[in-house]
């Protein structure tokens, strides 16, 4: 029988200046640009905790 030993992966939340968000495996250096958000947990989390917050997806240089 095969043992199954998947391994989970914790990401973190990012955002840049124009609070555009997207996630990053936790372990990973941020680009240039982006900063930590912080919350970090599996990717489903992450992506509902974007899902919460970013509600108007037009970076925020175009918002009146």
């Amino acid at each position: 029988m095969k043992e199954n030993h998947s391994l989970t992966v914790i990401y973190k939340v990012v955002v840049n200046h124009e609070e555009q968000y997207s996630i990053l495996p936790f372990s990973k250096t941020n680009p240039i640009g982006w900063r930590d958000f912080g919350f970090s947990g599996e990717r489903d989390e992450c992506l509902q905790r974007i899902a919460e917050i970013w509600t108007d997806m037009r970076p925020k240089s175009l918002r009146i």
